[in-house]
């Protein structure tokens, strides 16, 4: 669905985006994660068509976004800052976004007033508050039936009941119509919920790209004790992390945990738990080894 091959994109001497490779299959949830200042904005303006790398291109189902009219009317995007036009209402941008998407759903639209039951639809948007701005965005993005829904920072602002029924809304759309998402958001405990594929950027670059099930069998957090003696971990683990409380020793491996497993057996320990990461954890200590500087964590 999305593929982005090699992009580069310099703001003066500034590189945001170095040599970036990303790919989003038809029909899955993309999270795009990493620290501020990552380039993920960057990113996600160049699969938007709004920026022009130096180098490399965006194709969305085989065609180049960047001034493309056809392509764009399929894509649709929530931004973390929300525009409107000044005196508008919520009827007069539903006019509006008909006129730039043929396939805008008038069903739809009636259908979906049941799920934003507080949105008076005649008052002026910027009247509202920034809660409500936000439903509105989703209600009339849902409405354009894109192929393909950007999302940055999307739920910010919104209360539990809300962001739960407009994931609900946006993966019955995924189920139903094979709608692609790709998200970019520091809620990383929400996104663990929703997502199929994960992008981790750092500096400019894409540091992993995995499926969700992949990343969290690649990463894994093991609990090793010992009766005595001071443990060393053997050199053919990747220890990412290392801490103790006691005779209990906590470590954060890349790799299998199978193969980890069968070696820390050898040295005879008195239990070996492997324990699974969450995608917060595994966003730490994947950037831990990027130079990304990080605090222990408390286990």
């Amino acid at each position: 669905m999305v593929k982005a091959e090699q992009i580069v994109k310099y703001f003066g001497r500034f590189c945001a985006l170095d040599h970036v490779d990303l790919h989003v299959p038809k029909g899955a949830v993309y999270g795009l994660v990493g620290p501020n200042g990552a380039g993920k904005s960057t990113m996600i303006r160049h699969i938007m068509g709004i920026y022009r790398p130096f180098l490399g291109r965006v194709l969305i189902d085989g065609e180049p976004v960047y001034e493309h009219e056809a392509v764009k009317r399929n894509i649709a995007y929530i931004p973390d800052e929300l525009f409107y036009f000044a005196q508008a209402n919520t009827m007069e941008m539903k006019r509006f976004y008909a006129g730039l998407y043929p396939q805008f759903d008038e069903k739809m639209f009636e259908q979906l007033r049941e799920f934003f039951p507080s949105i008076d639809t005649r008052r002026r948007i910027r009247k509202l508050s920034k809660g409500m701005q936000k439903q509105v965005l989703f209600w009339l993005s849902l409405c354009c039936n894109p192929r393909l829904m950007v999302l940055d920072e999307p739920i910010d602002g919104l209360d539990p009941v809300m962001r739960r029924q407009l994931w609900n809304l946006i993966l019955e759309q995924v189920r139903v119509r094979e709608m692609t998402v790709l998200i970019s958001s520091h809620n990383l405990r929400e996104l663990e919920d929703v997502c199929d594929y994960v992008g981790m950027m750092h500096q400019g670059r894409l540091l992993l790209e995995h499926s969700l099930c992949e990343l969290q069998q690649n990463i894994s957090k093991v609990q090793v004790a010992f009766a005595e003696g001071t443990f060393l971990p053997p050199k053919e683990l990747k220890v990412l992390h290392l801490s103790n409380l006691g005779r209990v020793y906590t470590l954060i491996l890349k790799g299998d945990p199978k193969q980890a497993v069968e070696k820390l057996q050898k040295l005879n320990p008195l239990l070996v738990d492997v324990l699974p990461l969450s995608l917060e954890e595994i966003f730490i200590y994947e950037l831990g080894g990027a130079d990304y500087a990080v605090k222990d964590i408390l286990f």
